[in-house]
């Protein structure tokens, strides 16, 4: 099991690596949607590559980021009814639900996005808007984004494995802080 909460340390830091850097895009977008409302409304400029250059960022941020919000556990679920569960049961509907649904799911998409992306890179491909920009970059960050998150999902597979069979410490911070989760990772069970 010590090989594998090795992996799952590095994809955990890879991806809070990644979240942490791309929380800076949403300044950057926010940036360009301004300077381009101001540059049509005080000079009635507009610009499709801004417009463009908006949703590029956009998209990189949310693609980008699915993986960490799964690692700082912030993704969607239903509170109502997990939160009357057991910590137990918890770890074995999200072991169970992440290795049936969201390996597969996620799988599946970098199978479908590779060809596409390598199409669009590889043909220039361009906006079909006058003045817009290439489009394998916004293409790339949707592969990179299923990427990220299916190996996201092994780790939290790993994760809730380890604590499942006692080689990770159970303990309530792994789910509220994955930072602390790498400490307790080091925790092995003595019977290994």
């Amino acid at each position: 099991m010590k090989p594998l909460i090795i992996i799952s340390r590095t994809i955990d830091r890879l991806n809070e690596f990644i979240g942490h850097s791309v929380s800076w895009l949403l300044l950057v977008a926010v940036l360009v949607s301004a300077g381009n409302a101001i540059s049509r409304k005080l000079f009635a400029l507009s610009s499709n590559a801004m417009l463009e250059l908006q949703w590029y960022l956009y998209g990189a941020v949310f693609m980008l980021a699915a993986a960490y919000a799964l690692l700082k556990n912030e993704h969607i679920r239903i509170d109502i009814l997990s939160s009357s569960w057991s910590k137990r049961t918890r770890d074995w509907i999200d072991l169970v639900l992440h290795t049936i649904f969201l390996v597969p799911f996620a799988g599946m998409m970098v199978y479908l996005c590779w060809p596409w992306f390598w199409r669009s890179f590889f043909s220039g491909e361009h906006s079909t808007n006058a003045g817009g920009l290439i489009l394998w970059p916004a293409k790339s960050f949707i592969l990179i984004g299923f990427i990220l998150l299916l190996l996201q999902a092994f780790s939290e597979i790993i994760k809730r494995a380890g604590v499942i069979s006692g080689h990770i410490a159970e303990d309530d911070a792994l789910y509220q802080d994955s930072g602390n989760a790498a400490h307790m990772m080091t925790e092995e069970n003595p019977n290994d």
